[in-house]
């Protein structure tokens, strides 16, 4: 049975041809574009998968394309079996 307890845990998601077109506009315009599509489809994704107000998205990445999310070891095994999603990995810290 998994951990009740939310911890912090990186998404990263499959290929998607409007991130990798979006990331290529290296003007100012292009980089606010991608970060607001991001943004909106990593909370369309955690708002259509989890229960609202049982996780706390921390950030999006833009360099590629995922997000940090604390969540319960539950939730991350749903986020798993999500459409779209590559990897979803606890974060591990280095000593």
């Amino acid at each position: 049975m998994g951990s009740t307890n939310p911890e912090l845990y990186f998404v990263f998601m499959n290929y998607d041809p409007e991130y990798h077109r979006l990331r290529a506009d290296r003007t100012k315009k292009g980089a606010s574009e991608l970060d607001l599509y991001l943004s909106k489809k990593h909370d369309e994704l955690l708002a259509s998968t989890l229960q609202a107000g049982t996780y706390n998205k921390t950030l999006s990445l833009v360099i590629v394309d995922g997000f940090a999310v604390e969540i319960t070891e539950t939730q991350a095994n749903v986020l798993r079996s999500a459409n779209g999603v590559r990897v979803v990995e606890k974060n591990q810290e280095l000593a």
